[in-house]
């Protein structure tokens, strides 16, 4: 009753300033005593000298800092507030619609460490989270530190209470991080026209969405991109993801990119829907009718199951020749139900270059015990009515929507049981993996007896975790226990298995059968751990790759735990599999899938295979450096594989390119107060970043310099040094930037290649590789950038095949264009924010024919291309 009274006191109160402020950007450092910048510039506001009301009627709420830092951003997740009593946090805001964003950092905190985060959260009348516990959470998702969002509307006279209840019963608690309050335009969900209501998915039934419905993001993603950061969205700061890791089906799929079309608006609401930049790019299905026609371009996306979903898609057409009503039509499935039988983005928008987007409702109803299901969305291109048999899209958004008892509030998710190892384990955010889960936990709902057995089992499980993974020791506790390579013990008493659904664990008689008992006829490779056989498991049925540790090897068992704890949970294309290990005997035995193409050493100097195309070639280190991308940014943990070389890149029978041997590979750093991790330097001889050498600090960008050799050594098919050389340096690197800068990089180029490199893609590829080169690792590009420059330099060399126009056929001036400027000088690379280095003006004017004989988007008809625009479709982008 006191709070009730004292919550309308503060409306009345606050009721006038409601009315005359402007628009609210909120964010407020829980537990902080002083304002401080985040990462990304924005100010955040302290706790304690805050204008904001804190209803703490038991005055047992505290602050304080986080026992363990954050791997993101430290603000707003260095502190928190946190309390085993109820606690509210009274905002005066103006009228109307509101993104409510609480952060959460589940780490450990003085005088809570025996308690657990069990807490129900409320804004107003709307439940947002119940029985929540914000370290399973984190467990489930893959992420030490997360928002979640949500939307509510707020009614004139109202303040926005957020209110934060530990569960009752037990001995819980309840804290936020952080708080972040926005308003949006008020008709940017909420709208009462017809013409924006949404289709019910499955029926014919249309509606608009009542302002007493509440929402709770669940996914919001930049199709065809790369990750949109607050700063850079339309002024609410809506964070925007990447669709690579919810692609499930895109053969060959394509990137779409016009960097410099003038976008035109219909509205304000279609104005803040998106930023511009995720209009720029999209992706579709590529140019093969045939192809097209037999496949749907899909992605999945988990939710809570029991809810009905909001799903808003955003198209533009950005490609200069779709600009009539029927040029592009395609069908659109939502959870494998026609959303759209004639999906037009020209009919929806007006045109080229103008913006839309699309609302569907969709309902996922219950399906036995499974907390979580999937959202489909797939594409599909019509057969008839339509020019070009393809789809697009460039963005979506999905939000589950408020009950009819305003509860927005899913059970906790399940997540994978703990198993070993631990120190390196990232937990995929796909859901492609979800069949594997193993639940360690159910919702904590029954009997308070479970509940304490449950919560202290995860409590003591979570703690240790953390204490591992924040360890850079290597004789840190972890899944290995006591393991010593001078133990006598058979690995059979260790006590340290591998699920075997991860990986395999066989015995050393199963290796020696594989093996007939480790012949050397059947050795493929010998390197510093030791020696390579080829072997034959399951009957004979498999061929594998077995690589068993020489005792004698400066490799050892440090080495041999390192590459099991990074490659047992890591599944990637462009990722060496690992398939088992052995222990047993003091044999220490890895066990992989057969490459069988061998290393792209093998296929580059001092071999008898014949030489690789250049198309090859640059197919291999697109998908090598996609599996680097992949380390960097796409698992949990950034890792850094610290030992990048060609013989490290291996080649399945398909010439897939796969990155190998993680045996001195690192956890990134988890602060960005540090961003490398001081460690001895090891690697191998001509791959190694100066900067590392020097200062013995590592980070991700070691490895592109180190892939910026192998890019070298791809081109010239020469080693990274050859001390016999005379008239140019020892150092591959270091002769290939000064080729650079006198603009001759052909020089380089290997002998069998020559004339068979299109000037273009010659100049993108020489950019990509000495830009991945330069001394300084913070001015070297992500290998993000890597991957982008690469797809674009085999598109400009597939282009120019395409047209006869390599320069053995046409005179073309193969001067590259920065001549005379030291690349770390020159700002005109393909990683500045210009363009000029696209050739937009040479796209204009080609015309491209598939397969099928379906002609693509660019003609010769110049008079439709926009002066300036910039249009590059980048195919196969998944390495499907």
């Amino acid at each position: 009753m006191r709070n009730a009274i004292t919550l309308l006191f503060l409306s009345l109160l606050f009721h006038h300033t409601l009315l005359i402020s402007g628009n609210d950007s909120i964010a407020l450092d829980c537990g902080s005593t002083i304002d401080g910048p985040a990462k990304d510039g924005r100010n955040w506001t302290a706790d304690t000298s805050s204008k904001f009301f804190l209803l703490d009627p038991t005055n047992a709420s505290k602050i304080y800092s986080a026992l363990k830092s954050p791997m993101s951003d430290t603000v707003p997740y260095r502190t928190a507030r946190l309390s085993r009593s109820e606690f509210t946090y009274a905002f005066p805001v103006t009228l109307g619609s509101k993104f409510i964003r609480l952060h959460f950092f589940p780490s450990s905190y003085p005088d809570f460490t025996s308690s657990v985060d069990f807490f129900s959260v409320k804004a107003n009348r709307y439940t947002l989270l119940s029985n929540f516990s914000s370290a399973l959470y984190a467990q489930a998702s893959g992420s030490d530190s997360f928002p979640r969002e949500f939307c509510v509307n707020v009614e004139d006279g109202q303040m926005l209470n957020i209110t934060f209840v530990p569960t009752p019963g037990v001995d819980a608690y309840a804290f936020v991080s952080g708080i972040e309050i926005v308003s949006m335009p008020t008709d940017l969900f909420y709208t009462e026209d017809i013409e924006t209501a949404f289709k019910f998915v499955g029926s014919e039934r249309i509606s608009n969405l009542s302002r007493r419905t509440a929402l709770e993001l669940m996914h919001r993603i930049d199709v065809g991109g790369g990750s949109i950061e607050p700063p850079n969205d339309t002024g609410m700061f809506r964070s925007w993801n990447s669709d690579e890791e919810y692609l499930t089906i895109a053969k060959p799929g394509a990137y779409l990119s016009n960097l410099t079309i003038q976008f035109e608006y219909r509205d304000n609401r279609t104005r803040y829907a998106a930023p511009d930049t995720l209009y720029r790019t999209a992706r579709s299905m590529g140019m093969d009718r045939v192809t097209n026609e037999n496949y749907n371009l899909t992605w999945e996306f988990p939710v809570d199951s029991n809810f009905t979903y909001l799903v808003r898609l955003h198209f533009c057409e950005i490609q200069p020749l779709i600009t009539t009503k029927g040029d592009r039509v395609f069908m659109i499935y939502i959870a494998t139900q026609i959303a759209e039988a004639e999906a037009d983005v020209i009919e929806w928008s007006g045109g080229n270059g103008i913006p839309v987007f699309k609302d569907y409702v969709v309902t996922i109803e219950p399906k036995g015990n499974q907390k979580l299901q999937n959202i489909s969305i797939a594409l599909h291109p019509r057969t008839d009515g339509t020019v070009y048999s393809d789809a697009i899209l460039n963005g979506l958004e999905i939000f589950k929507l408020s009950s009819s008892s305003d509860n927005l509030a899913a059970p906790n998710h399940e997540i994978p049981q703990i198993s070993p190892p631990t120190a390196a384990t990232p937990i995929p955010k796909t859901t492609k993996s979800n069949g594997n889960k193993t639940p360690i936990g159910a919702i904590i709902g029954g009997a308070v007896s479970g509940f304490l057995v449950l919560s202290f089992l995860f409590f003591f499980i979570f703690r240790r975790r953390l204490k591992v993974k924040n360890s850079d020791s290597s004789d840190a506790p972890s899944w290995w226990g006591p393991f010593s390579v001078s133990s006598t013990k058979s690995a059979k008493t260790q006590g340290s298995t591998l699920p075997s659904d991860i990986c395999r664990r066989f015995s050393l008689a199963e290796i020696k059968e594989a093996t007939n008992n480790f012949d050397s006829v059947f050795i493929i490779g010998v390197g510093g751990f030791g020696n390579v056989y080829k072997g034959l498991i399951n009957d004979g049925a498999t061929t594998v790759a077995i690589k068993r540790l020489n005792p004698e090897s400066q490799q050892g068992a440090n080495e041999f735990k390192t590459e099991i704890e990074m490659l047992s949970q890591l599944r990637y294309l462009h990722l060496v599999s690992l398939i088992g290990y052995c222990y047993e005997d003091r044999e220490m035995i890895l066990v992989y899938d057969y490459m069988a193409q061998g290393t792209l050493r093998d296929h580059l100097y001092k071999t008898d295979n014949p030489p690789l195309s250049w198309n090859q070639r640059l197919e291999i280190c697109i998908g090598a450096a996609r599996g680097l991308q992949y380390l960097h940014s796409g698992a949990k943990n950034t890792i850094i594989h610290r030992d990048v070389k060609t013989t490290n890149i291996l080649l399945d029978e398909k010439w897939v390119a796969k990155v190998s041997d993680f045996g001195l590979s690192k956890i990134g750093p988890s602060s960005m107060s540090k961003p490398h991790i001081s460690t001895v330097v090891k690697g191998s001889f001509g791959y190694l970043d100066p900067e590392y050498y020097r200062f013995q600090r590592l980070t991700e960008k070691s490895d592109v310099y180190s892939f910026g050799v192998v890019l070298c050594e791809v081109l010239s098919a020469r080693p990274p040094v050859n001390r016999s050389a005379v008239k140019t340096p020892a150092s591959l690197a270091e002769w290939a930037r000064q080729c650079y800068r006198k603009g001759i990089f052909d020089e380089i180029i290997d002998p069998y290649l020559q004339g068979e490199i299109a000037p273009d893609c010659l100049r993108k590829f020489a950019e990509v590789a000495v830009s991945c080169l330069r001394d300084n690792g913070v001015e070297r590009p992500s290998m993000s950038d890597v991957v982008w420059g690469l797809e674009f330099a085999l598109q400009l060399q597939e282009t120019a095949i395409k047209h006869c126009r390599l320069p053995n056929e046409i005179d073309i001036d193969m001067e590259i264009p920065i001549k005379g400027t030291s690349v770390a000088d020159s700002s005109d690379d393909m990683f500045s924010s210009g363009s000029e280095l696209m050739i937009g003006s040479r796209l204009s004017g080609m015309t491209f024919t598939s397969s099928s004989g379906e002609q693509s988007f660019l003609n010769n008809n110049s008079e439709k291309v926009k002066s300036g625009a910039i249009f590059s479709e980048i195919n196969n982008p998944t390495g499907r």
